[in-house]
C-alpha cells in the first residue's frame, strides 16, 4: 500500500506557508509518499481519510480551528497517523486551541531578538536516526522561546538569552528546539526552526526535516 501524506498550509503570511509546503510536498514525493496539498483547514473534517494516511504535516501559523476540524486530526494521530512540522506552523498554529498543544508537545510564547538572532542548535542526542551524524550547527533566524511538554524527547537544544529580554534575569537555560513525542500510537515529530522558506531549505535543517518525516510515519526507527 503506497504511503500517502497530507499537507495543510495557511495562516499568517509572515512564515511563507506556500513555499514551505511546497519544499516539503518535494522531499516527500522523493521518498515515495503520495502527496495532497490543501489550503484549507477542512481538509481535516474526514476522519476515515485522515486516519488512511501515513502522516500529516501542518504548515498554519496563528489560526483559529473549530472543534469539527481538530477533533479528526486527534482521534487520527492517536489511532497511529504520524504529525511531523516546524516552527510556527506547528507549534504556534493554533493559540487557544490547548488539544493541539498537548498533541505537539509545545507553544511557541517569544523570541528573544527576533528575525536576525545568531544562534547555535546543539544536537543532544546522537543515536537518534533524525539526528545521528549532524553536528552542532549554527542559526541566523528566529530563536523559539517555547513552553515545553515534559514528556518529549529531546533531540536538540539552544542556548538561552542569546538577545537580551526579561528572561536573561533567569540566567542560561537549555531550550528544546528538536523532539520527538508520542501521542497515542502516533508518533509526533516537530522542529523548531523555519522562519521562513530559506531557513527550511538549508542544511541540515531540511535533512532534519526529511528524517523526522520519515520517523513519524514509521518509516523509520
Amino acid at each position: 500500500m503506497p504511503r500517502k501524506a497530507l499537507i495543510v498550509w495557511g495562516g499568517w503570511d509572515g512564515h511563507q506557508a506556500r513555499e514551505v509546503a511546497e519544499i516539503f510536498r518535494n522531499v516527500l514525493t522523493k521518498e515515495q509518499f503520495q502527496v495532497e496539498v490543501s489550503d484549507t483547514l477542512d481538509a481535516f473534517t474526514d476522519e476515515a481519510k485522515l486516519k488512511s494516511l501515513s502522516l500529516i504535516v501542518p504548515v498554519w501559523t496563528m489560526g483559529k480551528i473549530s472543534e469539527n476540524q481538530v477533533k479528526p486530526v486527534l482521534r487520527a494521530v492517536e489511532s497511529g497517523v504520524g504529525i511531523a512540522g516546524c516552527h510556527g506552523g506547528m507549534c504556534d498554529a493554533f493559540r487557544d486551541c490547548t488539544e493541539w498543544q498537548f498533541m505537539t508537545g509545545g507553544q511557541w510564547v517569544a523570541h528573544p531578538g527576533n528575525d536576525g538572532t545568531q544562534y547555535t542548535v546543539k544536537i543532544t542526542d546522537h543515536g537518534n536516526p533524525i539526528t545521528r551524524a549532524i553536528p552542532d550547527f549554527p542559526v541566523k533566524s528566529e530563536q523559539y522561546y517555547m513552553h515545553v511538554d515534559p514528556a518529549v524527547k529531546v533531540l536538540a537544544t539552544t542556548r538561552f538569552p542569546t538577545a537580551d529580554g526579561p528572561h536573561a534575569s533567569n540566567g542560561p537555560v537549555e531550550m528544546p528546539v528538536i523532539w520527538t513525542k508520542l501521542f497515542g500510537k502516533g508518533k509526533v515529530f516537530y522542529s523548531s526552526l523555519g522562519h521562513q522558506a530559506n531557513v527550511v531549505a538549508m542544511d541540515p535543517v531540511l535533512e532534519i526535516m526529511r528524517r523526522g518525516f520519515l520517523w513519524a510515519a514509521s518509516v523509520a526507527e
